[in-house]
């Protein structure tokens, strides 16, 4: 019985160690994946801010612009683009709505993101576009990959429809999590005009038809969980401006926007929360179970071990049997 049992456990721990690395380097890369019918909000305000008013030409201080972005999975989509490139791919229908102190438009920007759900990789499928313009994405927007790497990334920039390294910064502890630091610096470039203008009669064809243009630059800064790929926070010192042309009057150049942007307090709590829980789900799969199972294999296979030695010991398995001589009967007396 002891050599059975010895035999069935050495047939699990074989199976526990071989599924140890199957279920990381198998199992995870194909189980882990961005659910095509995902929805994000994110509320980030700059306070105070400069604004330009499209009224008088003039900038002008206010106390707050709020910036309200919006992800929302596209499923049907997803399963378009995702047939056409033979894998499995999330379609994010992005929005930037800007709006000033009193509430109103400053500006919109609609996007259509189109990635691998498991790599984050940019697929060129599913009218990929910013502001309706086509694009062809390179690196990552909004997400970096499951199991994000201490180094720089290829980052896209919507305003400058190109991509540019995000550089690794370094480790931080955020909010109780372990982060990676990422840092971009966009410098001043020339950029579309928004097809949404805040001001009725000023359009972008009517700037450009007065030889105005506008210019941006931005520092842009992530805190990056980097279990999930998910940024616990953002900010971004974000400015703009229009410069030259008869817009303008006799300046060379006048600021549209300047401000720090910063991510909300209750979404930032809210994100970090559900990051939180999130992790606990890739570590299952990339940690817990691999190094659980293991540790259960080695233990199985040291009691089988243990098992076998008893059952191949002098004697071992058999009964105890008394080999002293039995009593001769004593004869009766005569």
């Amino acid at each position: 019985m002891r050599r059975k049992a010895s035999l069935v456990l050495l047939a699990f721990a074989v199976f526990f160690t071989a599924l140890a690395p199957l279920l990381r380097w198998y199992a995870f890369p194909r189980l882990a994946k961005i659910p095509p019918s995902e929805y994000q909000t994110a509320v980030l305000e700059a306070k105070p801010a400069v604004l330009l008013d499209y009224a008088t030409m003039q900038p002008r201080k206010v106390p707050k612009v709020s910036i309200v972005q919006t992800l929302r999975g596209n499923v049907a989509a997803a399963k378009k683009a995702g047939k056409a490139a033979g894998r499995d791919v999330v379609v994010w229908d992005a929005l930037s709505y800007i709006a000033g102190p009193d509430g109103k438009m400053v500006s919109k920007i609609p996007e259509r993101y189109v990635f691998d759900a498991h790599s984050q990789d940019p697929v060129h499928q599913g009218g990929e576009h910013v502001d309706g313009d086509p694009v062809r994405r390179e690196g990552i927007e909004y997400k970096w990959p499951f199991l994000t790497e201490k180094r720089d990334y290829n980052y896209f920039d919507a305003q400058t429809r190109t991509s540019a390294p995000i550089h690794y910064k370094g480790t931080r502890n955020f909010r109780g999590l372990e982060v990676y630091y990422f840092e971009q610096t966009i410098p001043w470039t020339k950029v579309a005009l928004p097809k949404t203008m805040p001001v009725e009669g000023i359009t972008p064809e009517t700037v450009r038809k007065a030889g105005t243009t506008r210019w941006y630059t931005t520092k842009r800064m992530f805190w990056v969980e980097p279990t999930t790929g998910a940024p616990v926070n953002g900010e971004e010192i974000h400015r703009e401006e229009l410069r030259g042309g008869t817009l303008l009057g006799d300046r060379d150049r006048v600021t549209v926007f300047s401000g720090h942007v910063k991510m909300r307090e209750d979404y930032i709590d809210h994100t970090v929360k559900l990051v939180k829980s999130q992790r606990q789900l890739v570590l299952l799969l990339t940690a817990y179970l691999p190094w659980g199972f293991l540790v259960l294999g080695a233990g199985l296979l040291a009691l089988s071990l243990v098992l076998e030695a008893r059952g191949r010991r002098p004697g071992g398995g058999t009964e105890a049997h008394d080999e002293s001589p039995s009593p001769r009967p004593v004869p009766a007396p005569v």
